[in-house]
């Protein structure tokens, strides 16, 4: 359409409102449905929109919310036919969305698909109105619109929504001023000083969401690994100019990070970066009980390597080192008053008092002052804080984690406590599931097991069976 004039001293940059449709909020299966533009620069306001074919249905509910059924983008060009034409409307603009995460994040998803690296400063209205209005506490599209009295004549369809964030600009220009909306972009959009030997593109790359990161030198070691809420945050943090002379920062070369729907994946993938730098050990301990007579328990310290370690009978702690295992079995003898001859701890001569009950530390099992049934007893109660636990299911399942905000959910795969991997779709998993069963057998990882046993406690993630694949071997058979 024709440019609308408008009061120039609005703007200081060429600006895009944008608003997208979608078949849903997840970036990774999801697809755009309906993109609609208000391009405003010193030549005037214009406004573009398309339906676009997703090339999958369109949910019921997405119709129901959006009014854009499967028919109507039937005959709609394909992303990649818009692509050129969106591309040259959208650079060299600030990009400005409600939610700009979820409309940046649909974008570049699609031009990835189309091998093109797309990248844009854009800004969040949903942050801008928190900054300018801090005395409000809501900041939805709908609670603009309400407070600013701004007509809308189809809600969530892309160019309709597009023109309500240009409306709500030109009411907080009203309200306030334009340079005091100006004034409060760079809070929002900032500007990034990277260090100058890293790729200036990682200060747009960088998700806005929990995950885990890992800095690597040029020869590719590890230096440094860490989860985090907003891994962009934390690692512009680290990069930060004030920083630049420290050894972590001049020895950097490469920078990965995996984004995660919550803590559980983030917490996942640290790990597993971190195992770059501290492999597992080749064996895993366990105290096991066996009973010499009748109530007569004894500990008996078990190994196995990582890939062969199961917990399949009453065990007790998870140790890395023969070392650290004695260490906890002697804390827990002392803590408890339990006789050190009877533990396997001392090396006095049977029938003779032990180190600990010398120091009145036992109550004397090794010395008929107390029978080994009920030291048997007191041993099976003080071990029971340390239990391992079995493993609740069948077999493999899948523990569904999903953001704050509905855009990304992940499915981590389990079997036996071993981590399979996690994918970001479920239609993924059979084909994710056989290649990690032709692989090497999947190893048990101690911080894996304390990880998946705190978030299964917490009630955070939920199991769902995989039903449709009960023929898929387990990887510990």
């Amino acid at each position: 359409m024709a440019d609308t004039p408008f009061d120039a001293s609005l703007i200081e940059e060429p600006l895009v409102f944008i608003d997208l449709e979608t078949t849903g909020a997840n970036f990774a299966v999801d697809r755009i449905i309906e993109i609609g533009l208000v391009e405003v620069d010193q030549n005037g306001v214009r406004e573009w929109s398309s339906l676009v074919d997703p090339q999958q249905p369109i949910s019921g509910f997405i119709t129901g919310l959006t009014g854009i059924d499967t028919a109507m983008t039937a005959t709609a060009p394909r992303f990649a036919e818009l692509a050129p034409a969106l591309l040259e409307r959208l650079q060299g603009r600030l990009l400005v969305a409600h939610n700009a995460r979820f409309d940046y994040g649909f974008l570049k998803r699609e031009f990835a698909r189309l091998g093109i690296a797309f990248r844009s400063r854009s800004l969040c209205t949903v942050k801008l109105s928190r900054r300018l209005f801090p005395q409000h506490h809501r900041h939805s599209l709908a609670v603009l619109i309400e407070r600013h009295g701004i007509h809308v004549d189809a809600r969530h369809r892309a160019l309709a929504d597009a023109r309500v964030l240009w409306d709500v600009w030109q009411c907080w220009s009203a309200s306030l001023s334009p340079d005091a909306v100006w004034a409060a972009v760079p809070y929002i959009v900032g500007h990034v000083e990277l260090p100058p030997h890293l790729d200036p593109a990682l200060a747009d790359d960088l998700p806005e969401s929990a995950g885990a990161f890992a800095f690597y030198d040029g020869d590719g070691k590890l230096l440094h690994s860490a989860r985090s809420a907003n891994v962009r945050r934390q690692v512009l943090g680290l990069l930060a100019p004030a920083r630049w002379e420290s050894t972590l920062v001049r020895a950097t070369r490469r920078i990965e990070w995996r984004e995660c729907a919550g803590e559980f994946g983030a917490r996942l993938n640290d790990i597993a970066f971190s195992r770059a730098q501290r492999p597992l050990p080749a064996e895993l301990y366990t105290w096991r009980l066996h009973e010499r007579a009748l109530g007569d328990f004894r500990p008996e310290l078990v190994a196995a390597a990582p890939e062969n370690f199961v917990i399949d009978q009453d065990d007790y702690g998870l140790y890395t080192s023969r070392r650290e295992a004695l260490l906890a079995l002697r804390k827990l003898a002392e803590a408890n008053h339990l006789c050190f001859s009877l533990l396997g701890l001392g090396d006095a001569a049977e029938g003779k008092p032990c180190v600990a009950f010398r120091q009145r530390a036992c109550r004397g099992a090794c010395v008929g002052k107390e029978s080994p049934a009920l030291h048997g007893a007191r041993l099976q109660a003080a071990l029971a804080r340390i239990r391992l636990q079995h493993w609740p299911h069948a077999g493999i399942v899948r523990y569904i984690e999903r953001d704050e905000f509905g855009l990304r959910e992940d499915h981590h795969l389990f079997d036996h406590w071993r981590w399979l991997g996690s994918v970001a779709n479920a239609a993924d998993i059979p084909a994710h599931l056989t290649a990690a069963i032709a692989d090497a057998p999947a190893a048990f990882d101690p911080e894996i097991y304390r990880v998946l046993n705190r978030f299964m406690q917490s009630g955070k993630i939920r199991a769902v069976a995989l039903d449709s694949l009960a023929d898929t071997p387990a990887l510990s058979d």
